[in-house]
């Protein structure tokens, strides 16, 4: 049975894209302006939704109740094609200090090092980047640059027009004072210049336009997270800890940060939750749930728990992050849908706030 190109058939499978709703956004697709080139040809109808991220963790859903809707829109459809894209929104910040925009920027923070807080952000990048989104990361822990390491990249393109030319791998941009010092090279700093180098990693880098700026803050609550909230306004920031006791406390600590800054909390990750034994039991080598009492306690999402892998580390030391090495372990499955997470909290607060919504900063 042919179906008529019509205005009259195309209003009627808007109005039943109408009625199917973004789960995270929580609005039709219709309203949120994700239906594009709407087509009838014959007995199939074509159309494309737009996203606003390509990490959505729901996209397959979204996908089966817009081809059930349509399928029920007009009689003598017997084929529905949907091309799924997406287009990830501005947070609405202003970063004068950036030549193209960036879109959102996220900080992972923890409030003490060795918790795995540059090992989260480097493979929540790489995994944002794996869905097809422009990532940078920006390694600002100027004490100790450890992306460089964790990248598998050490050196930088050659400058262009008087700009740094950021070094890529895994589709990710990225920049780091390890690129511009000697390995093992101390910095001794006080913060006026640390508050230099942050400002120009910002404005003489040659970015581009990017979805997701992630960024690697040092551990601690001192000048670097300053310099950096004073030089671009954040989309979010991400704790990092540990479940045990004294890394909750420190965590507690970067959590408050956030919220002195006027920073909006996306949530906690809790990492090396658990080792899983050869026999199937898990050892519970620093405790148990701390990350996600801790994110209770203090009103702000869990967003997820990375258990504890050799390859992990494995990973980190030989330049190959775990979602790209192992992509099928359960580290990698974890960081994927903490990636996947935080870019979900992020459409939802653009969207918020292109609506008029006001966006709930903690604190």
């Amino acid at each position: 049975m042919r179906i008529e190109d019509t205005k009259e058939n195309r209003d009627a499978v808007l109005a039943a894209l109408s009625k199917v709703q973004d789960p995270e956004l929580r609005k039709d697709l219709v309203s949120l302006n994700m239906v594009r080139e709407l087509e009838i040809k014959d007995s199939t109808i074509s159309v494309k939704l737009v996203l606003t991220t390509p990490a959505c963790p729901l996209r397959g859903k979204i996908e089966a109740d817009a081809r059930r809707a349509i399928m029920a829109a007009l009689p003598g459809v017997e084929k529905v094609e949907i091309k799924m894209d997406s287009s990830v929104p501005n947070d609405g910040r202003t970063r004068g200090l950036l030549d193209l925009p960036v879109r959102n920027a996220v900080a992972i923070a923890s409030g003490k090092g060795g918790v795995g807080k540059t090992t989260v952000a480097v493979n929540v990048a790489v995994a944002l980047a794996q869905t097809g989104a422009v990532v940078g990361l920006l390694d600002a822990d100027i004490y100790g640059p450890n992306v460089p390491t964790m990248m598998g990249v050490h050196q930088l393109p050659p400058p262009q027009e008087k700009k740094l030319i950021p070094a890529e791998t895994y589709g990710v941009k990225m920049m780091s004072i390890g690129f511009l010092v000697k390995p093992g090279q101390p910095l001794i700093w006080r913060g006026p210049m640390l508050h230099s180098a942050i400002r120009q990693f910002l404005s003489d880098v040659a970015w581009g336009e990017l979805d997701y700026l992630i960024i690697d803050l040092p551990p601690g609550t001192g000048d670097a997270q300053l310099s950096l909230a004073q030089s671009i306004p954040l989309s979010g920031g991400v704790i990092v800890t540990l479940p045990q006791q004294v890394s909750l406390e420190d965590a507690t600590r970067g959590l408050y940060m956030f919220r002195e800054l006027n920073v909006p909390i996306l949530g906690v990750v809790e990492n090396m939750s658990y080792l899983e034994l050869p026999d199937g039991t898990r050892m519970d080598v620093f405790g148990s749930g701390g990350g996600e009492a801790m994110a209770k306690s203090n009103d702000v999402p869990f967003i997820g728990s990375i258990p504890m892998d050799p390859n992990v580390r494995i990973g980190g030391d030989s330049g190959v992050p775990i979602v790209v090495s192992n992509p099928e372990s359960a580290p990698a499955r974890a960081l994927k849908l903490i990636a996947a997470d935080i870019a979900a909290k992020l459409s939802v607060a653009a969207i918020q706030g292109r609506d008029g919504i006001t966006i709930d900063v903690i604190g």
